[in-house]
């Protein structure tokens, strides 16, 4: 079945900003089919040729309920701030967001691994490690944490919506005031803040600055949030 945007007038089809806005985003939330409950996540993710991938522990909750549940939902989204209006049932929110559905499954090409691995370091932490992550080393790197293999997932969408509620600044609460801007990947951040995420992550979900997936060696692995 596929899904549609049921309030049409927030509708957004423009492939060219749905592409831009995935790609520039730091965090979406994967939401499998869970024990008994869904199970939805934040984790770090690029999105890279026409699919979302992300990566984490070998032995992780998400690639036993993907192996499971491929069939999978991907959510990105950005507040931008509160809408305000004389009449406060008429206040509203300003934001971009997009919903993914796809195939999710795990990549077995070290390659493939190699150049996605690769794509999240030059996201997350640009110019940091100069030699470049290689199919040999994807294939011989043991996590420190659970003796396995590190796992990157691919998502292959299926169907995507975007929505968008667009608002002139001056009509935004707190405008000439400063109040907090949104997070590009999904929470709300302070002012002035480039989106609440320490720089240089790409593990599952915001760590300490400079922190690359939770691991002390510095290689893509994944923090234990959520894994």
């Amino acid at each position: 079945m596929m899904e549609h945007v049921s309030y049409a007038k927030r509708d957004c089809r423009d492939q060219d900003k749905i592409n831009a806005f995935l790609a520039a985003s730091r965090v979406g939330v994967v939401g499998i089919a869970g024990d008994g409950y869904p199970y939805a996540v934040p984790v770090n993710y690029v999105w890279h040729k026409g699919c979302i991938y992300f990566h984490g522990m070998g032995s992780g909750k998400k690639l036993r309920l993907v192996a499971d549940n491929p069939k999978v939902s991907f959510t990105v989204y950005r507040e931008h701030g509160t809408v305000t209006d004389p009449v406060p049932c008429h206040a509203d929110t300003s934001y971009f967001s997009v919903m993914v559905f796809g195939e999710a499954e795990r990549v077995q090409d070290f390659a493939e691994a190699a150049e996605v691995l690769q794509q999240l370091l030059e996201k997350f932490t640009p110019g940091f490690y100069k030699q470049l992550m290689s199919p040999r080393m994807v294939e011989g790197y043991r996590s420190a944490m659970d003796g396995n293999a590190v796992s990157v997932v691919r998502i292959t969408p299926v169907h995507i919506t975007a929505k968008e509620n667009a608002a002139e600044p001056e009509a935004m609460f707190g405008h000439a005031g400063g109040a907090g801007v949104g997070h590009p990947g999904g929470h709300p951040g302070p002012a002035g803040h480039p989106g609440g995420t320490s720089a240089g992550i790409a593990g599952d979900h915001p760590g300490p600055s400079g922190h690359l997936g939770g691991e002390s060696e510095g290689r893509p692995g994944t923090h234990p949030y959520g894994s």
